[in-house]
């Protein structure tokens, strides 16, 4: 357990020290927060069925965060310590494998955690957002939704032979979804079309899992999402303990 604190400490310290990773799970989702809600405000409306734009924007941003910490973190860390010789070197240290892919998760994780957190605060100090849902509801989908995708990143990082093409592979996949899952652009003013197409999307799921959630509909309206998720989660698993690799 001292061995895991410590590495997971060690890992934090890089994390934060790490401009591009910091910048895009703590501080870009604010940024779109603040601008989104100074031009919109966050009056009810009928056309977010009696929330306001924050109300809807919070658990989608918070969705996007979760994918940016799972494909753009996880998998570019990872396969960068692999090219580097990194992993190789941790791996004959004393550590056991499974403490320094922990420590690699409850980072990842923990600066999630911290970014939705973060977006909360300030939708209720700046904007009045409101919550209708059940706190212990919106963390069991936050957790589901994170496991998801950072599963989707040991894939990545597995099958990619370099932290080059990892960041390559992620981006390709990040952006559609960022873009027409409903994370950055609410799914109201897309097209019909497009929101069927998007359904196809993982993170799609996720915010409409969070979105839900959050104004107190209940599991069983979104078993649909948790269905995805979860065999998301299973099949990442499956194939990450088959592609991944130390060196």
């Amino acid at each position: 357990m001292h061995s895991l604190l410590k590495l997971t400490w060690t890992e934090t310290k890089l994390f934060l020290r790490e401009p591009m990773a910091a910048f895009f799970t703590l501080v870009f989702p604010l940024m779109i927060l603040f601008f989104f809600g100074s031009i919109y405000g966050n009056e009810p409306t009928p056309f977010f069925g009696g929330y306001g734009s924050v109300d809807v924007s919070v658990p989608a941003y918070t969705a996007m965060i979760i994918a940016t910490s799972g494909l753009l973190g996880l998998s570019i860390i990872i396969s960068s310590y692999r090219e580097r010789g990194i992993l190789r070197r941790l791996k004959v240290t004393p550590l056991r494998p499974y403490t320094i892919l922990s420590a690699q998760v409850i980072v990842i994780f923990s600066m999630t955690t911290l970014g939705m957190a973060m977006l909360i605060l300030a939708g209720k100090i700046f904007f009045g957002l409101r919550f209708a849902g059940s706190l212990f509801n919106v963390a069991g989908a936050f957790v589901l939704g994170s496991i998801g995708f950072f599963a989707l990143g040991f894939v990545v990082a597995g099958l990619m032979p370099t932290a080059r093409t990892a960041q390559v592979v992620s981006m390709v996949l990040f952006y559609p979804m960022l873009f027409f899952s409903g994370a950055a652009i609410p799914r109201e003013v897309m097209p019909e079309t497009i929101q069927q197409y998007a359904k196809a999307l993982p993170l799609t799921h996720v915010v409409s899992l969070l979105r839900g959630l959050w104004i107190g509909e209940s599991w069983g309206q979104h078993l649909t999402e948790v269905g995805v998720l979860a065999a998301m989660t299973v099949i990442g698993v499956m194939i990450s303990a088959k592609t991944f690799r130390w060196e």
